[in-house]
């Protein structure tokens, strides 16, 4: 489904991601691991088209290198951010229709209603959605304004962060639902080791903006490279 092919970003004198290249299947659930600073979300950011790159870019076969960020919404992905990113002055149900119509160029409100039900928000449909929301609402509805984009390919970019375990238990199962409900592909960034192995089949590591390491959660974990990036500290 996905390729990525040599991808470089650089800032300045900053070499953000360097000659990275892995290949996503259909299906998967990906995690995305490495410490602050490696890289991640500057690769969701080239991937959905926020940021330019070197390298190649490829999804469904077609290199998408060019496309602007809408037209990657409009092929298939979509994504969240770190900081949830409600649309002002606009209620839940309207920020889901606003993002509907941008990345997936109609409106569908049976379809609103849907996703509305499956992330448990239909109750907070009519409030205000920069206002009217607790952090563990806000951060379900950064997850179904991505839905509402219709994706085939869903970024997720630490959409667990702030929550106690028992929440993060519970989003980690309505996660498991969404790849099985609408057929997604999803790669999340995520910090803990209890989550991506509960919910990955497969993890890359970033370091310095290179990968690193790339296996099932339980190769990459043990890895020296990746114990040593988190730690620094060579791996006995």
């Amino acid at each position: 489904m996905l390729r990525l092919d040599q991808v470089s970003v650089r800032f300045g004198g900053l070499m953000a991601l360097k000659d990275v290249s892995f290949e996503l299947k259909g299906g998967e659930i990906l995690g995305l691991v490495g410490p602050n600073g490696a890289g991640k979300t500057t690769l969701f950011n080239v991937i959905s088209g926020l940021t330019r790159a070197r390298g190649r870019t490829l999804f469904n076969d077609k290199d998408i290198s060019a496309l602007p960020l809408h037209k990657r919404a409009r092929v298939g992905i979509g994504r969240t951010f770190q900081i949830p990113q409600p649309m002002k002055h606009l209620t839940v149900r309207e920020n889901l229709t606003v993002a509907q119509v941008f990345g997936a160029g109609r409106n569908d409100p049976a379809r609103i209603d849907e996703i509305l039900d499956v992330m448990q928000l239909s109750e907070q449909a009519d409030r205000d959605a920069q206002s009217g929301l607790a952090l563990q609402e806000l951060k379900r509805l950064e997850i179904a304004k991505a839905l509402a984009t219709e994706p085939k390919l869903l970024l997720l970019d630490e959409v667990l962060a702030g929550l106690e375990s028992q929440a993060k238990r519970q989003f980690t199962g309505k996660l498991k639902e969404l790849h099985a409900r609408f057929g997604l592909t999803i790669v999340i960034v995520e910090h803990d080791i209890e989550t991506i192995s509960d919910l990955c089949s497969r993890a890359v590591v970033l370091n310095f903006g290179q990968l690193i390491a790339d296996g099932t959660p339980a190769e990459v974990f043990r890895n020296p490279l990746v114990v040593e990036s988190y730690t620094g500290t060579p791996h006995a």
